[in-house]
């Protein structure tokens, strides 16, 4: 069975194996890289590698729907473009493209709340090295990576106003999803459901109380990675050093 084929027992992907136990390794290791570099990395040379970033995703994305399609998984109720991942693959895309701060605002959340979850705690059925395996670390990496270069590097950084838009936003294409969950009988955002077998829903409280419980959870660890990455206001003491009185 090729590595792009259909599901093999062989593919069969386990939490915290070996292949889980290197990704997370290069995760890391990249991402303190990204850290260091960050005063290093301020040049217009990254420029082509940014839109580089942006292609790949996309030609990823596509790629990964017609591989659904070829095995016949690909399905209205469960296939389309949006789940939080997948919305935050799109924003990075997007951001990657434009540039734009308001876009920042918004993928800043769902990737280091999302993307870095699922990172760790991947809802993967395929191993290494079959496609599958290769697409979703790379969807979800790419999308933490860019999210922390623009914050490091480009020096973008969330605001308490950009919690606000992130409620707004979510809020917003809450409505959005239900109505494609009533048309495609789906389970998007799991707003229909819980998901089948033990998970952090299970603490949220029974249907549909647990929507407001996420909702609250959202709103609270934003404020915390707000809190973390928000700049930082100069203290008289530092501006006194670099502008001394003439």
């Amino acid at each position: 069975m090729s590595w792009f084929g259909s599901s093999n027992q062989s593919f069969k992907f386990e939490m915290f194996s070996r292949s889980h136990y290197i990704v997370l390794a290069i995760f890391l290791v990249i991402t303190l890289v990204i850290f260091l570099k960050r005063k290093k990395w301020k040049t217009e040379v990254w420029r082509k590698i940014e839109v580089g970033v942006a292609i790949s995703l996309v030609l990823f994305e596509i790629t990964y729907h017609v591989w659904m399609y070829v095995n016949g998984v690909w399905k209205l109720s469960r296939s389309l473009p949006l789940e939080l991942c997948n919305i935050s693959l799109i924003l990075c895309v997007i951001l990657l493209l434009t540039k734009k701060k308001i876009v920042f605002e918004i993928l800043f959340f769902t990737a280091l709340l999302g993307a870095s979850q699922a990172i760790f705690t991947p809802a993967l059925s395929y191993d290494f090295p079959h496609f599958r395996f290769f697409h979703f670390f790379y969807a979800h990496i790419m999308v933490v990576w860019v999210t922390l270069y623009f914050t490091w590097v480009k020096e973008y950084r969330p605001t308490f106003r950009s919690v606000i838009k992130l409620i707004v936003f979510i809020n917003l294409l809450l409505p959005v999803i239900l109505l494609v969950n009533k048309w495609t009988h789906g389970n998007y955002w799991f707003l229909r459901h819980k998901p089948e077998g033990p998970s952090l829903f299970d603490v949220l409280g029974p249907y549909p109380w647990y929507i407001f419980s996420m909702e609250g959870l959202l709103v609270g660890l934003s404020l915390v990675t707000w809190l973390i990455f928000r700049k930082r206001k100069r203290s008289l003491h530092q501006d006194g050093a670099r502008y001394p009185a003439v």
